[in-house]
């Protein structure tokens, strides 16, 4: 079965607020994006804004043009995973260093045009891959399936590497993301803006078993 981790995309913290409270409480794994209005033009809380229930684990998405910084403010909570982008900036060994020593994972975002291949020599150091189909800073975008192949050969190269997906994922094409190898769905705005999210994400769980 794999996981359907609820995004949480906010520009201001009132609205980090009801986002936060309208999934925070319905699943055990969540996904806090944010900008640096740079790398993705669109604003968001900081790092040091961003808070999630107790119980909860945080994946923290950071589209940034140099994340490092970032990720030295984000290493002060108690995040399970962060994820960098493999066209930032910046050196991804002290990224990945940083992490290390606090014990939090290590995740990277491969834009659509990104190859698979460009990461494989740093995949001993990688826990997580992002497979992103959608537009940066965001909600919805289209799900391009024809991106499965990233999923094919990241496997091939590291078989016990969890898969991420990002964008457009809806009750539609889950199932086809599910059987492509995807292990962890990152869901926007199809929860967020539902009329009920907890039907939504239910709706997308039971495609995913």
């Amino acid at each position: 079965m794999a996981i359907v981790c609820p995004a949480i995309l906010a520009a201001d913290r009132e609205i980090y607020r009801q986002e936060m409270e309208r999934v925070g409480g319905l699943v055990d794994r969540i996904q806090i994006d944010l900008t640096d209005g740079r790398f993705a033009q669109s604003p968001t809380v900081s790092p040091a804004e961003a808070w999630w229930p107790v119980g909860v684990k945080a994946d923290f998405h950071l589209m940034y043009e140099d994340p490092l910084p970032a990720v030295k403010d984000i290493l002060h909570h108690q995040a399970n995973l962060i994820i960098v982008h493999a066209e930032a900036e910046g050196s991804f060994e002290q990224v990945a260093q940083y992490c290390r020593q606090v014990g939090v994972a290590v995740g990277v975002a491969l834009l659509a045009h990104t190859p698979a291949v460009k990461i494989e020599p740093a995949l001993p150091y990688i826990d997580h891959v992002l497979i992103f189909s959608g537009n940066l800073g965001s909600y919805g975008g289209h799900s391009d399936l024809t991106l499965l192949h990233k999923v094919r050969d990241l496997k091939a190269m590291k078989p016990n590497l969890e898969i991420g997906w990002d964008g457009g994922i809806n009750d539609r094409n889950v199932r086809a993301l599910v059987d492509g190898g995807v292990d962890v769905l990152n869901v926007g705005g199809f929860i967020q803006k539902a009329e009920d999210p907890r039907a939504a994400l239910a709706a997308l769980q039971a495609d995913a078993r």
